[in-house]
Parts: C-alpha cells; sequence; structure tokens
C-alpha cells in the first residue's frame, strides 16, 4: 500500500516537474517571440527561420552552463545578399538590437549571395552553425576575436583555420556602392572597420554566435526535433 502511494506520489511530482519545465519552456519561447516582434526584425530582413534555429541553440548553451556572456546573441543570416545588413547583434535580456551591419563571407562561398559551404582548410568558405566567441588579439588583420566552431560537421575547424572577427575596407558602403556586394573573405565573417572594435568588446569572451542559410541542418547537438 505504501509502495502504491508512493510511486502515485513520485508520479505526481513527476509530472508536476515536467509541467513546471514545460511552463518554463513555454515562457522563454514567449520572451524571445517578443524581442523577435519588439525589435521588428522581420522588418529589419532576419528571417523566423534564423532567429528560430538561434534562440533554440542559444537556450541549450544557456542551459548546459557554457555561455560567459549570456545577454548577447549574435546571428548572422547567410539567406541575405551581402550588401543587406545581415548581422544582427542582440541584447536578449534587455530587449536591444546593439549592432546590424554588413558581414563578408568567403570567396568561395558566392558572390553576393552565400551558397558554398566548408569545414576544411583553404577551402576560403563560410561555415554555418553555432559558435561561441573566444579570446581578441592584434594580428595581419588588425584587432580580432578568434571563433570556436561547435558543430563537428559544419564548423569545428574553426581555430585551425583561423575563421575570427576581424574589420575589412571592403566591407563597406562605397564598395557595394563600386561592385554592387560586400567584398569577400578567406572564410572569415569580417565587418565594417569603423564597427569592428565595438563589435568585437560587446560579444567576446564567451558570447554565442550563430551562422544561417536555408541549407543549414544543425548537428544532434542543436537539433529541434
Amino acid at each position: 500500500m505504501s509502495w502504491t502511494l508512493n510511486k502515485i506520489e513520485a508520479g505526481n511530482n513527476a509530472d508536476a516537474k515536467s509541467t513546471k519545465i514545460a511552463t518554463s519552456a513555454k515562457s522563454a519561447v514567449d520572451a524571445m517571440e517578443f524581442v523577435y516582434d519588439s525589435l521588428a526584425l522581420d522588418t529589419k530582413g532576419l528571417s523566423h527561420d534564423a532567429f528560430e534555429y538561434a534562440i533554440s541553440g542559444f537556450t541549450k548553451l544557456e542551459e548546459e552552463g557554457i555561455l560567459q556572456n549570456d545577454s548577447i546573441l549574435t546571428i548572422i543570416d547567410f539567406d541575405q545578399p551581402s550588401y543587406q545588413k545581415r548581422l544582427y547583434i542582440i541584447d536578449v535580456k534587455n530587449y536591444k538590437m546593439l549592432f546590424n551591419t554588413w558581414v563578408a563571407h568567403g570567396k568561395n562561398t558566392g558572390r553576393e549571395m552565400a551558397e558554398y559551404f566548408s569545414n576544411t582548410n583553404e577551402s576560403h568558405k563560410s561555415s554555418l552553425g553555432f559558435y561561441i566567441t573566444d579570446k581578441t588579439y592584434s594580428g595581419s588583420k588588425g584587432y580580432s576575436l578568434k571563433l570556436n566552431g561547435l558543430e563537428n560537421s559544419l564548423n569545428s575547424n574553426a581555430m585551425r583555420r583561423a575563421i575570427v572577427i576581424h574589420g575589412a575596407p571592403y566591407v563597406s558602403q562605397s564598395f557595394i556602392d563600386a561592385q554592387g556586394y560586400v567584398g569577400r573573405s578567406h572564410g572569415c565573417p569580417a565587418v565594417p572597420v569603423a564597427l569592428t572594435r565595438p563589435i568585437i568588446q560587446t560579444i567576446k569572451d564567451g558570447s554565442c554566435l550563430f551562422i544561417y542559410n536555408k541549407s543549414y541542418k544543425p548537428s544532434s547537438r542543436f537539433s529541434m526535433g
């Protein structure tokens, strides 16, 4: 009899815990939807699919406790042409858009549209998926930020390939006016020179960065299924 009661009680506790988790997850999703709507991200060109993948992965990394900076989410939407401002840096805790600007893709990824992606060294292609930002350094491209790729089949060689955030003069309105698209990198998500330091200072040391394209197929760690 007591075993039955204990089993029922344990079942009730498990149900209550499941309900609490489900309610918490729903609240988190609702809060993130509020971010998308309140910042009018659709009118700024960010697709809901890109945002949904980004939020799902961001939430998983937050739950794993590996984000040192769990307020900042960076999304690069490579479904957009490079002459559009397709980099979004969002303070998700305070519902603020911190930066919305141009970002380059790799020269072998495409011209104005990003179409081909790789995790291979010397491919000069961009890599999709989730990253955690690492340390800063000053190198041949100036002040730069290392990126740690988190998806084995997509971007795990980012450190070996020296895929970093850095500034580039070809990421500018003047280059767009002359060529019709942003210049291309060796695979790095290069940003406008004037914004390099403020962007890096904002997202460095353990924040989430997600690079999206409609061809993105998440690794099992980031599957939404």
